[in-house]
């Protein structure tokens, strides 16, 4: 069967699809949901958990305004209705409306925060939808009167002829300041370096650290309003590599970096929102070829704890319908980090000696938020994504004799050693995988470009 044709309205993201109806003397056949269908003519991936069916039989039945706390998937199995939408969320298109005749070739898709509402234009009409959310009896939800003023929707059947319920007769007028609240973005790890930079990318975020969210913490978790979220970045890790070596730190990473995302991803599940998780070269041993780097298909490989526990929390969040995973390396942001400290060591003419057997590319956490920004705002396939910055791969010991020579220091005073040299004297220390590069083209076939690494270390530097 060909694809549906797909239809915009004055209603941000409400849009009707007209289905391939096939008729003959028998009846009619039609695909009303073909998940892959849908999404090829752009159709959000909502997600639905639930078919419902609403069957009347008499011409006139008038159900609504109703602004249910899900999307919706609208359609006829049999007859016609008239039907009407409202948009109940705050903003610039609040009280807008988009009416529509409908018979089992029309669809129609009605996102959280816009009321709902038909007329049966034919006896046994058949009203179908799916949903995102579970319906439950008693739930209570914000609706508007049929005979608004203010919307003025033009029923075909007069009101006072039609057959309406008690409580549909008792819904409250248009008031904005009863406005449904636009899902929001929430950020976790707010006060990390990552979490920092993404505030920027994404203001008006709420913004949490472990003191107001733990999301190991079953308690906590249950008690928050996911269902306000459309998006959660997750920007929380415990990225102490040697520490989690130790049997607190190894209890500790496991708990952040692998328990906490599975749980993210579960809730993504059940509550819809789109979940952005942040992940580190360490997966890989460091054994692929450095051109053109670690790809996102590269099975899994960590060494350490540490490690060990990121894959861990990669595949728990392959699991969220909704999700982008940024992979990346040697990030460097807000705070302490390995730029910070050549600079510092060259301002107090310190001579260090740096590994030179360790290769990769930084990823400045400002470059990461952009990315994110991009796959969000893009719509991108959802999936894995490598990320850092640009530019040809470098040693640690090549980016120190960098910062030295843009602070004012000659690159020769940074000399080279080896890994197992740098931690001969040193217990306790987590294997490093050699070859941190990761290959790019996937983020780049989206359309995103990474800054390269030399450039984005000098306009940091000079901040």
């Amino acid at each position: 069967m060909s694809l549906p044709a797909l239809e915009t309205t004055p209603i941000p993201g409400m849009v009707v699809v007209r289905l391939d109806l096939r008729e003959d003397a028998r009846g009619f056949f039609k695909e009303n949901w073909q998940r892959e269908k849908m999404l090829a003519i752009g159709l959000p991936d909502f997600g639905p958990v639930q078919n419902n069916v609403s069957f009347n039989s008499e011409r006139g039945v008038t159900r609504g305004i109703h602004t249910e706390p899900w999307d919706k998937f609208v359609s006829l199995a049999t007859g016609r209705i008239f039907g009407a939408w409202v948009d109940m969320r705050e903003g610039d298109t609040f009280g807008a409306t988009f009416t529509l005749e409908m018979d089992p070739s029309v669809a129609i898709f009605v996102p959280r925060g816009v009321g709902n509402s038909y007329q049966t234009l034919e006896d046994n009409t058949a009203y179908t939808y799916l949903v995102n959310q579970h319906w439950r009896p008693g739930i209570t939800y914000p609706a508007l009167a049929l005979d608004d003023p203010t919307v003025a929707i033009p029923w075909p059947i007069p009101l006072a002829e039609a057959i309406i319920s008690e409580k549909d007769q008792n819904n409250p007028q248009l008031d904005r300041g009863t406005a449904i609240a636009r899902q929001k973005t929430l950020i976790i790890g707010a006060k990390g370096q990552l979490g920092r930079a993404l505030q920027a990318d994404f203001p008006g975020a709420d913004l949490v650290d472990l003191d107001e969210l733990d999301v190991t913490n079953a308690e906590q978790v249950s008690a928050w309003p996911w269902e306000q979220y459309d998006v959660v970045l997750n920007a929380a890790a415990y990225t102490a590599v040697d520490a989690a070596e130790t049997p607190e730190g190894r209890v500790t990473a496991w708990a952040a970096n692998a328990s906490a995302p599975a749980t993210l991803a579960r809730l993504s599940r059940e509550h819809g929102f789109t979940l952005v998780h942040y992940s580190s070269e360490y997966v890989f041993d460091g054994t692929a070829p450095l051109d053109p780097g670690h790809s996102e298909d590269e099975p899994l490989s960590p060494l350490g704890v540490y490690a060990q526990s990121k894959a861990a929390g990669d595949i728990a969040v392959g699991l969220a319908p909704k999700h982008y995973l940024l992979r990346t390396s040697w990030v460097i942001g807000e705070g302490n980090n390995f730029v910070r400290t050549m600079r510092s060591l060259a301002e107090k003419g310190v001579s260090p000696s740096v590994v030179d057997d360790q290769v990769g590319r930084l990823t400045f956490t400002t470059e990461l938020s952009r990315a994110t920004k991009h796959l969000l705002e893009t719509g991108a396939d959802h999936g894995t994504y490598n990320l850092s910055n640009g530019g040809p791969a470098a040693s640690w010991c090549e980016i120190a004799k960098q910062v030295f020579e843009l602070s004012g220091r000659s690159r020769d005073d940074v000399s080279g050693t080896t890994t197992e040299e740098y931690f001969a004297s040193k217990d306790g220390i987590a294997p490093r995988p050699l070859n941190s590069a990761l290959d790019l083209a996937k983020i780049r076939a989206t359309g995103f470009e990474p800054e390269d690494a030399s450039e984005a270390l000098r306009r940091y530097l000079a901040g």
